[in-house]
């Protein structure tokens, strides 16, 4: 068999079979599950393996290599693919949030779970009961009674403490500071 394997390769061919196979009745020396298989005598003295392959050769291949295709640092900077530790932790650490929003006739204010996105409570000064009591839907005295409702109906739900994010600019000031005080005048923990 070894007569064979030298007879098809040219003799400057850097694969040649230097040592025949062994027996399959041969004991293995070892009792461990690597030294079961036969051990083929090839040498590769003569074969140089390039530390980085050309450029144009994975140029069209479909199938890379991980090492080409990681991200350097300042692109990963630029398109962030992962999100912080906050921010995958803060839907656990504070569960539940507080959306107010003004419109130019109403005031609305909800309080959502952030994990399955359920209303916990809702206020707003369109509601049948507000719309016709209240003299102004967007003053001052409609957003202490948005205050006064959201409390109620969160304590009502069992929630105590909620998170109340601003948008990138917004202060809490004005109605908003009005909303958010009222709330945490009746007992609830605005973080």
């Amino acid at each position: 068999m070894a007569a064979l394997l030298s007879a098809a390769a040219p003799p400057s061919s850097p694969f040649l079979v230097s040592a025949s196979f062994p027996c399959p009745s041969s004991k293995p020396t070892s009792l461990s599950w690597a030294s079961s298989f036969p051990k083929f005598g090839l040498s590769f003295n003569s074969i140089t393996i390039p530390l980085k392959p050309p450029s144009n050769l994975y140029k069209d291949s479909v199938i890379k290599s991980a090492a080409y295709t990681r991200r350097s640092r300042g692109e990963a900077a630029k398109k962030p693919n992962r999100k912080s530790w906050k921010q995958r932790t803060e839907m656990y650490m504070k569960p539940f949030l507080l959306n107010v929003f003004f419109s130019k006739r109403f005031v609305h204010a909800k309080v959502m779970h952030r994990g399955t996105s359920k209303v916990v409570s809702v206020a707003t000064t369109n509601a049948k009961d507000l719309r016709f009591q209240l003299p102004s839907l967007t003053d001052n005295n409609a957003c202490k009674v948005i205050g006064n409702l959201i409390a109620e109906r969160s304590i009502e739900a069992d929630v105590y403490a909620m998170a109340f994010e601003p948008k990138k600019n917004e202060r809490i000031e004005g109605r908003l500071g009005i909303i958010v005080d009222t709330i945490k005048e009746n007992g609830i923990i605005i973080n």
